[in-house]
């Protein structure tokens, strides 16, 4: 996409986006984003990996309608998506769903990403496999879909929300946080 046929806000966003430092565990590759939902859109894919094993994963679609968008109290939208495996037992725990949110709302108040209008779910599953698949292990995942709008006026970066999505994909694959006062360096891993 020519940069200079692009909005300057969205262009800004596009930049922070290609240039944020991910955490080490984290892979990100940009894939094809939606094209009919607004004007302009970008989309990343990410892995967490750490010592050779896939913890999580997840999706993050940027949107931008210059004109704004009423259902999105705003002109750009964050659309998310991320898994990971989780112990079976933790399946059974009635307050799973609201931990899970908690998680993304917990990411963007310590990244100070200013937002409105959040929206989503949080989803767990278990299987459980029987007859000729009876040895396999018991699995159980969680998930969470969100959207929300990132305020991005008077020069407000969407850094802070990246940090907060690469926040949420690590509690969510069970990571530690970073220590407080930690920054990331750019990094030129790339999937």
């Amino acid at each position: 996409m020519e940069t200079s046929a692009l909005p300057p806000s969205f262009a800004k966003a596009l930049q922070e986006l290609s240039e944020h430092a991910w955490r080490p565990e984290i892979g990100v590759d940009e894939i094809p984003a939606p094209q009919r939902i607004a004007p302009f859109a970008a989309a990343i894919t990410a892995d967490v990996v750490s010592e050779d094993i896939e913890l999580g994963n997840g999706r993050l679609v940027l949107l931008h309608d210059p004109a704004g968008n009423d259902s999105w109290d705003g002109d750009f939208r964050l659309v998310s998506f991320a898994r990971a495996d989780v112990e079976p037992e933790l399946v059974a725990d009635p307050l799973l769903a609201e931990v899970g949110w908690s998680w993304l709302t917990d990411a963007l108040e310590r990244h100070g990403a200013d937002y409105t209008a959040p929206s989503g779910t949080v989803t767990s599953v278990a299987s459980q496999s029987f007859g000729s698949l009876a040895d396999e292990p018991a699995r159980a995942e969680v998930e969470i879909r969100a959207s929300w709008t990132p305020i991005l006026y008077d020069g407000a970066s969407l850094s802070a929300h990246l940090s907060a999505w690469d926040h949420l994909l690590c509690s969510l694959a069970g990571l530690p946080p970073l220590p407080e006062g930690v920054v990331l360096l750019p990094s030129a891993r790339r999937r």
